[in-house]
């Protein structure tokens, strides 16, 4: 064999082991991206080929599927009382990506997660039978939420502080989830959705930080326990009324100039929510033991997952002393979920812990064995028991003859917290009414932690309260959940 032909041989089985190299690249690595890939129309017919598992509230399916007619998706998701769930639930969708449990738990939902398979189901390399996830959610404490804040913009959160189990997460205006699950419809149904000013998609209990208001004393109280600033609810503070914002000759005032505030006691202050107390509060305790003792309830957390990922709620840094005295009402910029702020009440009503909220408490393949359990939540500490102790008192206090008297409820202790936060620039929009609270019922062990936020109602401007609007929902809430 001459010199060219050798040569010309040898590239050409250079050129047969590039093509080689290129098909398995293709076959193996770009195939599996685009096997992957979102938009890969053979994904949603594998999806939907068969039912999807289950989304379960109470031992009873909230979702389900539903054969279609015609197409190359075989099935749909079905929704049980969907707007009353859809806080929970999400959507899973033909057309868009499914989000919140549908989202999270896609592929137990559909089948493909690993734990699933079967040995037979490896052999035959068939999908598994999906599994399903089981909710913490109790129906009765969902229904009351949903029902008590009606036609308003608001949302609610309740959890049971022994055990972190998110009982209702309820945000109005809610929306169906079945009126995007199918591919022909859903598409009107998302612009309707989207354009719509009140914004149904959001899961406000969740996902919507606005100023606290008031309720935000709550974390600056056990600040200064913890610190020693003061030694009990019941020791008189050091607090002129009105109080004057340190470096400024504005003064703050309260919202009932006839409240007992000068020099009032911590009790006395959250009971008629005294602002120059807990302002001054602020300031004497500086912005970086405030953040501490916020951020030991989960403020400035970008990873809390219930296991939905929830907004962070923020305690801000590097502020003037103005600035600080202004957080010490809920207000600057400080922002919290419902979840935050049912957080705080439930670590208070909890002996001092914090049971890491968590609305998922099992996941389960089609024949109920248990894959995954959440049952056994972490706990933290996050204010000594004493302190605890005397913040129950004191959120007693507000609710027997304070700023809180709508959330009573006969034959239970009830502890809470209102609170209105400024809307708009220089408070030119309604106003958010906020209540948080605890509730143990005098004749078993249950306890539950809710918080509520009414964002917007039919109420006229000086009708907005936490007390007014927030309080009679918590009531019901509270309970549903005592009830069992």
């Amino acid at each position: 064999m001459n010199k060219t032909i050798r040569r010309a041989s040898v590239f050409t089985l250079l050129l047969v082991f590039a093509l080689l190299v290129r098909a398995t690249w293709v076959q193996f690595y770009d195939g599996q991206a685009l096997a992957d890939d979102k938009e890969n129309r053979r994904n949603a017919i594998e999806t939907y080929a068969e039912p999807l598992g289950n989304i379960i509230v109470a031992g009873e399916s909230i979702t389900g599927s539903a054969r279609t007619e015609g197409g190359d998706l075989a099935y749909k998701r079905t929704y049980k009382n969907g707007e009353l769930y859809a806080a929970v639930t999400g959507f899973a969708s033909q057309a868009y990506a499914p989000t919140q449990l549908e989202g999270i738990y896609e592929d137990v939902l559909n089948g493909t997660d690993p734990r699933l398979k079967t040995v037979m189901d490896t052999i035959t390399n068939r999908r598994a039978e999906p599994g399903n996830v089981v909710t913490t959610i109790d129906p009765a404490v969902q229904k009351a939420g949903y029902e008590a804040l009606g036609d308003t913009k608001g949302a609610a959160v309740a959890i049971d502080p022994k055990t972190g189990r998110i009982l209702a997460v309820v945000s109005t205006p809610s929306y169906d989830p079945g009126s995007l699950a199918g591919a022909n419809t859903a598409g009107e149904a998302w612009e309707r959705l989207t354009e719509d000013p009140d914004k149904p998609l959001t899961n406000r209990a969740l996902r919507q930080p606005l100023p606290p208001g008031s309720t935000f004393k709550l974390v600056v109280a056990a600040a200064a326990l913890e610190d020693g600033l003061y030694g009990s609810v019941d020791e008189r503070t050091d607090s002129p009324d009105p109080y004057t914002l340190p470096d400024t000759v504005t003064d703050l005032t309260n919202e009932n100039p006839a409240a007992p505030c000068e020099n009032a006691t911590i009790r006395t202050a959250l009971q008629y929510s005294c602002n120059n107390v807990f302002a001054k509060m602020a300031v004497d305790l500086g912005q970086d033991k405030v953040r501490a003792m916020a951020e030991k309830f989960g403020f400035n957390d970008e990873t809390q997952d219930v296991p939905v990922r929830a907004y962070t709620s923020v305690y801000p840094k590097d502020m003037n002393r103005p600035s600080t005295a202004l957080t010490g009402i809920g207000q600057f910029d400080v922002t919290a979920t419902p979840l935050q702020m049912a957080m705080v009440s439930a670590a208070i009503a909890n002996g001092g812990e914090l049971v890491s909220p968590h609305m998922v408490s099992q996941i389960t393949d089609s024949g109920g064995d248990v894959l995954q359990d959440y049952s056994d939540a972490d706990a933290k500490r996050i204010v000594g028991a004493d302190t605890a102790r005397q913040l129950q008192s004191a959120m007693q206090t507000v609710v027997q003859k304070g700023t809180g008297s709508n959330a009573q409820i006969p034959g239970a202790t009830v502890g809470g917290k209102t609170g209105t936060a400024q809307h708009g620039e220089n408070n030119s929009k309604t106003p958010y009414a906020w209540f948080t609270s605890y509730a143990a019922s005098g004749s078993s062990d249950r306890e539950v932690a809710v918080a509520v936020i009414i964002e917007q109602s039919d109420a006229a401007r000086s009708e907005v309260s936490g007390n007014g609007l927030a309080a009679p929902v918590a009531k019901a809430m509270m309970e549903a959940a005592l009830a069992g």
